[in-house]
């Protein structure tokens, strides 16, 4: 599927994009471009390949989960403008 200069003004149009008529030519060929890399991945033998979210197979180090700061609700909310049973209270934005 090849995209044409109709299609790249329309889409800039609706995405309220200015492009010169270089810029129209350029952005063409470059979705063109993709559009064919696309069209030749859909071309591989995928039958029996398992799916994988990362092409390495890593494991993310996770730290332990412990508290490493004191509970300071108290002063915090003693500095605020408005607060009620640990709550902030801000004004109302939308009705």
């Amino acid at each position: 599927m090849a995209l044409t200069a109709h299609d790249i003004q329309r889409t800039a149009k609706l995405a309220r994009l200015g492009l010169t008529e270089t810029e129209t030519e350029s952005t063409l060929e470059k979705l063109n471009a993709v559009l064919e890399l696309i069209d030749h991945m859909q071309t591989v033998e995928t039958e029996g390949v398992a799916p994988m979210s990362h092409p390495l197979d890593l494991t993310q180090t996770l730290r332990a989960d412990a508290v490493t700061e004191s509970n300071q609700r108290e002063k915090l909310q003693a500095i605020a403008p408005a607060a009620t049973d640990g709550l902030y209270l801000v004004p109302r934005v939308v009705e």
